[in-house]
């Protein structure tokens, strides 16, 4: 049983009749499911956070506060970091199924449709302990926190020996200033980085691993003060969309397989509908090119009141 987004308003109202906060229930509820998709335990998990955790935070200065996106969000951040029955027993899953857990690998990074099959054990497993479900005939995680805590948990195991993730390390104090993110400057660097070590690797190397090397770069940057998670609704083989947010502001990058300049036109057009989506005015593109003519580097472009930086590697 999941909750809905009114079940949820519903115990945020049963809170504020007893705390008189004076939040907007409705877009809290909203926000709470956009992270857990209703699963009670997360959903009860976050409301737990914010109530106890949160409070003791200079920044959170009133329960008005508290109870708003920025709040749900810090819950969240506070989740990824502790250790839950729940998180335990989602890893104790992928070390004993491990065609499940390669599954979930590929759909993260690569953006793979995974057919669903009742047959196959291990889906079996994810759909019984609800770690995944079906969508429209495909497998997909079942939440916004399962994805993020797997993707921690993937690029933590490979960050000990991966020479991209210690890259990141190294070159981090210089993409931030003022606590604030330099995002051009990192996709700026990532595209030097990337040409000088990657950029003479086959087009099936680069297609499995070109995005998650990224994610491996971002990962040390943004570590401690934000957070990042792809968004499943956009994700597909070609495309997948990544949303940091870091010390109040939010970055929408897409990341995409070159496929010409007609698709790449119409990723961009796909860009600026998702900035309208998320009220931003500025996305960046993160296009990994296997044209040997291609043009290594980053531009700005403007496309009616949008302005994209767009990267080539």
């Amino acid at each position: 049983m999941s909750f809905s987004v009114d079940q949820i308003e519903t115990m945020l109202n049963e809170y504020e009749a007893d705390h008189d906060t004076g939040m907007d229930r409705k877009a809290v509820a909203n926000e709470i499911y956009q992270y857990t998709s209703g699963y009670p335990y997360l959903v009860s998990a976050i409301c737990k956070l914010m109530d106890e955790k949160l409070p003791v935070q200079e920044v959170f200065a009133s329960g008005k506060d508290i109870w708003t996106a920025e709040g749900v969000l810090e819950a969240v951040k506070l989740m990824m970091k502790s250790n839950t029955p729940l998180f335990d027993s989602l890893v104790k899953q992928l070390d004993t199924y491990k065609d499940m857990r390669k599954t979930m690998e590929e759909i993260i990074y690569q953006g793979k449709r995974v057919p669903y099959s009742p047959a196959e054990k291990s889906i079996n497993v994810g759909i019984m302990f609800s770690f995944i479900r079906e969508k429209d005939g495909q497998i997909v995680l079942s939440n916004r926190i399962f994805e993020m805590y797997l993707m921690n948990l993937f690029i933590t195991e490979e960050s000990l020996e991966n020479t991209v993730f210690h890259q990141g390390e190294r070159d981090r104090s210089r993409f931030l200033s003022g606590g604030r993110l330099n995002m051009d400057c990192v996709l700026e660097k990532f595209v030097e980085y990337f040409h000088d070590i990657y950029g003479e690797r086959d087009t099936q190397f680069v297609e499995e691993y070109g995005r998650k090397f990224f994610l491996l770069y971002l990962k040390p940057i943004i570590n401690g003060t934000g957070n990042y998670y792809l968004e499943a609704q956009t994700r597909d083989a070609g495309r997948t969309d990544v949303i940091v947010d870091y010390a109040g502001e939010q970055f929408i990058i897409e990341m995409k397989i070159w496929r010409g300049n007609e698709y790449n036109e119409r990723g961009e057009r796909q860009l600026t509908g998702y900035l309208d989506y998320f009220h931003q005015n500025k996305g960046y593109l993160l296009s990994f090119n296997f044209n040997r003519k291609k043009e290594i580097g980053v531009k700005t472009i403007t496309l009616g009141d949008k302005t994209i930086v767009e990267a080539v590697v």
